[in-house]
């Protein structure tokens, strides 16, 4: 590897380490219902996020909790050095998109067959550091 593209490597390689994600796939709740909770904690810190899916009545917000949870432990291990409280970690991104649908037959009058999709979504959380932002 020559040195320019190594030195650029290395500009990505510390460009990530202030940026950590989690994914969720497959999960079976409706992308309508998720993008509710989902637009609640985007752009908030990481400790007020916590707080609304926390004290939230949706259902969708226990696996966004658990999911901010993830991203929290993959930034940690990125920044072993770094103290989470230090850092103003904030979401980021988080993007709630569709998956695959099952697809079930609901009987209905005079013979007939009504489709049901029962859908389900794949949630991607981007964490980001306040420090990369003031620049």
């Amino acid at each position: 590897m020559g040195l320019r593209k190594r030195q650029s490597a290395e500009k990505i390689k510390e460009a990530k380490k202030e940026v950590a994600f989690a994914k969720l796939n497959n999960c079976p709740t409706s992308p309508r219902k998720m993008r509710i909770v989902a637009d609640s904690v985007r752009g908030k810190k990481v400790e007020m996020a916590l707080t609304i899916l926390k004290f939230s009545q949706k259902e969708a917000s226990n696996k966004l909790e658990k999911l901010l949870m993830s991203a929290i432990s993959n930034w940690q291990a990125k920044n072993e050095d770094s103290d989470v409280e230090e850092a103003n970690l904030f979401v980021k991104e988080i993007r709630v998109d569709s998956a695959g649908m099952l697809k079930r037959l609901r009987p209905a009058p005079q013979g007939r067959a009504h489709r049901i999709r029962k859908r389900s979504n794949h949630v991607t959380l981007i964490l980001g550091s306040k420090n990369t932002i003031d620049s």
